[in-house]
């Protein structure tokens, strides 16, 4: 099988992580290319369809309109900078990481350890996300989706609003429309490549469609609100309805099973996550 990498798209960072991907490969038997259209499977940084990786659309709709596997290389969320996701076809819950059900064994080497789920709290956070991402596909404008979110969670309660942008997002002042609704800027952590801060110390409640904050309050214990393909939909709600009696379901399994979304740069190498994603190529 025939691997393209597609490095020329890649984020700064993504060098080490398409290496030891594809150090995985040869590995295991398989052809590696670069950034060539002639191959069984694709593998690209990130479904950022912005910036250097904006040229990635183009291989995902020619991939998949052959209906041929597309490899996602992308940032993580468990531990931002030492473990990276790797699925098929996506990056959160629409993409194939491999078998469900897993054992606890990887949570337990990440030291993943949840919360109790939180009773009480003063605020909730609505967290956007990169609208030029495949994630947003077929949504209305990031700042159009906000301002519903807010008039749709004041219906039901009179809880302070914070608004939360992407880092790299920006959103118009529209907190000022409503009464009750504050911003919080992402403030980047000194030291990182692209680490931001996510104060949510009281938060009652995350809302979030589809990216990274939503898992990280379902660890921490706080109830979240997401779309069908955040990878914290199982563990979620889906109706703002219910925003003053969020569901809090056992997590362990979910927990489980997110352990197996991201590997180190060491365990791509060795080819872990390739051998649980050959079967699905």
């Amino acid at each position: 099988m025939k691997f393209s990498l597609w490095t020329h798209n890649g984020a700064k960072n993504s060098r080490p992580v398409f290496d030891s991907f594809a150090h995985s490969i040869l590995n295991a038997g398989g052809d590696v290319v670069y950034n060539d259209i002639n191959s069984d499977v694709a593998v690209i940084w990130s479904v950022l369809w912005y910036g250097r990786m904006s040229s990635n659309k183009k291989v995902w709709d020619l991939f998949r309109s052959q209906n041929k596997p597309v490899i996602v290389l992308e940032v993580g969320g468990i531990k931002r900078g030492t473990t990276w996701k790797v699925g098929i076809n996506g990056i959160n819950r629409e993409a194939i990481f491999g078998p469900k059900n897993n054992g606890s064994e990887r949570a337990e080497l990440f030291n993943l350890k949840l919360k109790p789920w939180r009773v009480d709290g003063e605020y909730i956070i609505i967290c956007g996300q990169h609208d030029k991402s495949h994630q947003w596909r077929n949504q209305p404008p990031m700042s159009n989706w906000i301002l519903d979110t807010i008039s749709t969670i004041r219906e039901h309660t009179e809880k302070t609003i914070i608004i939360r942008p992407h880092p790299r997002s920006p959103l118009p002042l529209i907190e000022y429309e409503f009464k009750g609704v504050q911003r919080q800027d992402p403030q980047k952590l000194d030291g990182t490549y692209d680490d931001f801060d996510f104060n949510y110390q009281n938060a009652w409640a995350v809302v979030n469609w589809s990216s990274n904050p939503a898992t990280q309050a379902v660890i921490d214990g706080i109830p979240v609100f997401v779309g069908p393909d955040s990878l914290a939909w199982n563990v979620g709600n889906n109706s703002l309805t219910n925003i003053n009696d969020p569901y809090m379901p056992n997590r362990q399994q979910w927990l489980n099973d997110l352990a197996y979304t991201e590997w180190t740069i060491n365990e791509i190498a060795s080819g872990l996550p390739l051998k649980l994603l050959t079967h699905y190529l």
